[in-house]
């Protein structure tokens, strides 16, 4: 069985057709999804898909992207979500110097913000890093993430960054571009044990070969499992297995 880590299942594009994805999910041995929020109405979109499905547990929080927009009732709104049950994480929170629609101090401010919100409440951080690695993992440290622990999802980057990371207790997922020709991340997951990495979709984006240029969904995971496990030379079963465990262990998941 497998656990996606990281969906967006209330995008728009999958309004007509939410229902059949989570089921293809579990027919394809998608044991859990967790969906994640952006802002605050995603947030509650979130809470209200793990209250009414079974398979699915919610993070809450306010992307790097959004938070020029997010007023500070907002923040007050995230941390009352964050305590429903179903809610294993804060995120997805983090920063993103790559689109820049919010300005580096907003971003940091933001991100400072929540993680303060996860330690206070005791819950693990979902981090979005786009082109701000150093500053990124500089501020979990400061902050004290590792209190909590994490994971930095959709991870690329450096030797150099991995080898960081990996000296921390965070973990690493990784999503269906490691399926691309292009792909740049082959010698991260060669280097990254498989005790500290995750799976997840990134569903409706980073579609897997051989689906690319389609939307994604959660049921595409083989794909992405599949790749990582041929890269680590080692039975898909077992890669389900342990990152499925971490997965649990990290998000308080039940069996």
């Amino acid at each position: 069985m497998y656990i996606d880590t990281h969906a967006h299942l209330d995008f728009d594009s999958f309004d007509n057709d939410r229902d059949a994805v989570i089921q293809r999910a579990i027919e394809n041995k998608i044991s859990t999804i967790i969906t994640i929020g952006t802002n605050l109405e995603s947030s509650r979109k979130a809470v209200k898909y793990a209250d009414n499905y079974a398979s699915i547990y919610a993070a809450v929080g306010i992307h790097p992207s959004d938070c020029a927009e997010a007023a500070e009732q907002d923040y007050s709104e995230i941390e009352k979500l964050a305590q429903h049950e179903k809610v294993i994480a804060i995120g997805e929170i983090g920063l993103d110097y790559y689109r820049m629609y919010t300005d580096k101090e907003t971003q940091k401010k933001a991100f400072k913000k929540q993680i303060a919100l996860a330690r206070k409440l005791k819950l693990p951080v979902i981090v979005h890093n786009r082109e701000s690695q150093q500053d990124v993992l500089d501020m979990m440290i400061a902050e004290n993430a590792a209190e909590v622990s994490g994971v930095l999802h959709s991870f690329t980057g450096t030797m150099e960054f991995l080898e960081q990371v990996l000296k921390t207790d965070f973990y690493l997922s990784y999503t269906g571009g490691v399926t691309f020709k292009n792909s740049t991340t082959d010698e991260l997951i060669i280097n990254t044990p498989v005790e500290r990495m995750l799976l997840e979709t990134d569903s409706p984006f980073i579609t897997p070969e051989p689906f690319r240029g389609k939307r994604n969904e959660p049921s595409y995971i083989l794909h992405t499992a599949r790749r990582i496990a041929d890269l680590k030379g080692i039975k898909l079963e077992e890669l389900a297995a342990i990152t499925s465990a971490n997965a649990r262990h990290l998000f308080a998941l039940p069996e």
